[in-house]
């Protein structure tokens, strides 16, 4: 079973030009053509905390929203959230408290497809090293007691290309690094990544650059082709 994951920091839907402008975030979106997209500030952060992109504009299109809102109005959990395409089953969702000085947080959902389950965890780290050391460690021990294959994606806002808190996830855990991702227009640090279990394979990442990316959003979405080689036998 090939798998497409994405991460995208939508940064509320506000593009470099200062404009909020949700239709642009779903045509990049439909660039990304991923099965699964674990985002980022999809909400507003303060008032109601609303979506920043229409439900309806999602779901008229072949996106499921998977169900985290804790706030009426919205999609997730501190503006983390995670859409499917249509075709993979959602089993279970739960949102994931993250010890934090920000209103940080991360979503976790259980997907199924083809008769095979698999974990997956967006979320979006702090601006602090050690607090972002001690955020994975709590998402890492969440995911080992189903010992599932997972995938876990987000803004890490880890600078480094390989050390600093990445180093918390540890033995087993693959840490991708599809390339420089922040600022959109003028790419300096590798922010976002992509994680998985051993029990996926990785059949190439990269950072999803166009024209409508760079303008969509101060992040570059990444990406990646997971192959889930032993999937029969964990149906």
């Amino acid at each position: 079973m090939k798998l497409t994951f994405a991460s995208y920091n939508i940064h509320k839907g506000v593009g470099i030009d200062g404009r909020h402008d949700a239709d642009r975030i779903v045509r990049v979106l439909h660039e990304l053509d991923a099965d699964v997209v674990a985002l980022q500030e999809a909400d507003q952060r303060f008032g109601p905390r609303a979506a920043v992109i229409p439900r309806d504009m999602l779901i008229e299109t072949h996106w499921q929203i998977v169900p985290l809102a804790m706030r009426a109005g919205g999609m997730g959990w501190h503006g983390n959230s995670i859409l499917v395409k249509r075709g993979i089953d959602i089993v279970d969702a739960a949102p994931i408290t993250l010890p934090s000085l920000e209103p940080r947080g991360a979503v976790h959902a259980r997907l199924s497809k083809e008769g095979c389950e698999f974990d997956v965890v967006g979320m979006h780290l702090d601006l602090s090293g050690l607090l972002r050391r001690r955020q994975i460690a709590t998402v890492c021990g969440v995911l080992a007691h189903g010992n599932a294959p997972a995938v876990i994606l987000g803004d890490l806002n880890e600078w480094s290309p390989r050390g600093g808190a990445l180093r918390s996830f540890g033995q087993g855990w693959e840490v991708l690094t599809p390339g420089r991702s922040f600022p959109a227009s003028r790419p300096l640090a590798p922010l976002d990544r992509i994680v998985h279990s051993p029990h996926w394979r990785c059949a190439g990442c990269e950072v999803h650059r166009s024209a409508l990316a760079v303008a969509a959003s101060d992040h570059l979405p990444v990406r990646a082709e997971l192959e889930l080689a032993d999937c029969e036998m964990r149906a």
